[in-house]
């Protein structure tokens, strides 16, 4: 276990590969738990399009995510079968706004930090 991942502790749920299904909404992938470190954290940032949004949370990851997949802090058999396809039905499942990765000096290990927000979805 790497020094960057070590503290990924938290059972998270993530809903990734958002397609837009002609409806003005998304299908996804069927969820996965993944391991990470979930901060509730409330700070300005720019989204994708460049809009300045205040992020419910801060999550770190041990592997890439997609933009508007969606993440959840719990484990998935807290969700329901109704709820697995579509992860807006999900109290407390917010949708990725921003992503990074940035890599140690080596370029070997890579900190992957996503930002949520349910804000300015309309």
């Amino acid at each position: 276990m790497s020094y960057i991942t070590r503290n990924h502790k938290q059972k998270i749920v993530y809903w990734g590969n958002p397609q837009q299904d002609g409806w003005g909404g998304y299908s996804f992938d069927d969820p996965v738990e993944i391991m990470g470190r979930w901060e509730d954290k409330q700070k300005m940032f720019l989204s994708s399009d460049g809009k300045e949004i205040i992020s419910m949370a801060e999550v770190y990851l041990g592997q890439d995510v997609d933009l508007m997949g969606y993440l959840y802090l719990g484990e998935l058999s807290e969700i329901s079968s109704s709820e697995e396809g579509d992860p807006t039905s999900v109290s407390q499942a917010f949708p990725i706004r921003a992503f990074s990765k940035i890599p140690n000096l080596k370029g070997t290990l890579f900190e992957r930090k996503a930002v949520l927000s349910d804000v300015g979805m309309d």
